[in-house]
């Protein structure tokens, strides 16, 4: 019965940590680091800059998505779009400016490394549509 409650306890425990936390509270621990200490006094004020800059990041992939889909016209098939080294430098690239710009550079990997293997399969499928409308180049050979 004493585990019983023992285990009980934990899980309440657990529960209440994973609580949402308040948007409008003051920190908790610390001391603010953003703009030379000006930001961010509440959580609600950190998420609106968080959302501030994914649509700015978003924005970007846009853009880079439409360069994606123009490389896609200077490859003789679908073969080319695997590009391991070419997908490396530009990982290894990354994690370089993360470090000049103080972001993790292991954060910068991961993020790169995702984003790079969504447009490789974004690229597969700009392929894959001209083949179905017959507008496939490497075909007509």
């Amino acid at each position: 019965m004493r585990t019983i409650m023992v285990v009980m306890f934990v899980l309440a425990a657990g529960a209440a940590g994973a609580e949402e936390p308040s948007i409008s509270k003051p920190a908790l621990w610390g001391s603010p680091t953003v703009d030379d200490g000006a930001c961010c006094k509440t959580l609600g004020e950190v998420r609106d800059n968080i959302d501030r800059l994914d649509r700015e990041i978003v924005r970007l992939m846009a853009e880079r998505g439409r360069y994606v889909h123009e490389a896609a016209r200077f490859k003789e098939n679908p073969a080319q779009v695997e590009a391991p080294e070419r997908a490396e430098a530009v990982v290894r690239k990354a994690m370089s400016l993360a470090e000049q710009n103080g972001l993790s550079p292991k954060v910068a990997e991961a993020a790169y490394r995702a984003m790079v293997r969504a447009f490789i399969d974004y690229e597969q499928g700009v392929f894959a549509a001209a083949a179905a409308s017959g507008d496939a180049p490497w075909k007509k050979r």
